[in-house]
């Protein structure tokens, strides 16, 4: 299954939120406006938009997203995440689809939240597996039918990732815009499996990858030795900012660039190699996958998932539902 890896462009939707949060007129409780229940959905693979129910919509993602065989309260803290990450694209007033400006939502993770229809989870799951999952799935989406997150009122950006490696870590810190509900909390039952990554680049490999343009002399080209120095680092402990052949790099920078599961990550030159080893996958913000399958196990409900990984949120019925 595919579980939520970096997003760059959700980075830019939430920068293009926090402005408007902040905005006097936003200060205010607002109610959240019905405006229908149907999403516009620009499927890839044909270059079409399709018209889904939001419902039906929000199953496609759950199922896309996250292992249909974590625990149901798991499963449905995932889909009142999904649900509001819909709504916020659909609402008056919410993020625009810059990419594809006749859609309200895309089906490729990279841009969003993954999507998979019956016929493509028919073929992931194979005829057995999909009369297990697929009911399994619907029923977490029809137990939590209409729920958001909002925090003041508003909705909020619900971002997620697959394993934060114990500790999930502040919006600010990764991208640089600081939202009230995307704080660092602890994550004692983070289940991934493989919890940490080693991998080995070439120097060269490396320079090439943060100096593309070739602006900056690389130490290999110029003769002098490869340097990469610790800055900064976050409260949770990940590096914020490293150093490398005398340029700074924002660590998720470094992440993006190189290919590695997480920011969360040390590293050691061995000779002409630069050694990496990473802990969790993803970016780090908001809800970390596999600690809601583990709060789950545990006997945590969807909405004590919900309000552990968001800070100040409320669980709430969405008024055109």
């Amino acid at each position: 299954m595919r579980l939520r890896c970096g997003l760059f462009l959700l980075a830019v939707a939430v920068a293009a939120f926090v402005c408007r949060f902040y905005a006097p007129s936003w200060r205010h409780q607002v109610e959240i406006r019905p405006v229908g229940e149907q999403i516009r959905l620009y499927r890839h693979a044909t270059g079409r938009v399709e018209i889904l129910p939001l419902e039906e919509y929000v199953v496609g993602v759950v199922a896309a997203e996250m292992p249909a065989t974590f625990p149901l309260e798991a499963l449905k803290a995932q889909a009142v995440a999904a649900r509001t990450y819909a709504l916020r694209r659909i609402l008056g007033g919410g993020v625009a689809n810059r990419l594809h400006p006749e859609a309200d939502l895309c089906d490729d993770p990279q841009h969003g939240q993954a999507y998979l229809d019956r016929e493509e989870l028919k073929r992931r799951w194979g005829p057995l597996g999909y009369y297990r999952y697929y009911y399994r799935v619907r029923r977490a989406v029809e137990e939590t039918e209409g729920l958001v997150l909002t925090y003041q009122g508003q909705l909020i950006e619900p971002v997620y990732h697959a394993s934060c490696g114990g500790r999930t870590e502040s919006a600010g810190e990764i991208w640089q815009v600081d939202l009230p509900y995307l704080r660092s909390v602890p994550c004692p039952y983070d289940t991934y499996p493989e919890p940490v990554e080693k991998r080995s680049f070439r120097i060269t490999a490396v320079e090439r990858a943060l100096f593309p343009t070739g602006g900056v002399m690389p130490a290999a080209g110029g003769g002098k030795p490869f340097t990469m120095e610790l800055v900064r680092v976050t409260p949770s402990g990940r590096p914020k900012e490293v150093v490398v052949n005398g340029v700074a790099f924002r660590a998720t920078e470094v992440r993006e660039r190189l290919g590695l599961k997480s920011s969360r990550f040390t590293w050691r030159i061995e000779g002409d190699r630069l050694c990496f080893t990473t802990i969790g996958y993803g970016h780090g913000v908001g809800l970390c996958q596999y600690g809601a399958k583990g709060m789950a196990a545990h006997g945590y409900n969807f909405r004590q998932i919900l309000t552990h990984y968001y800070s100040g949120v409320k669980v709430t019925k969405y008024l055109g539902v």
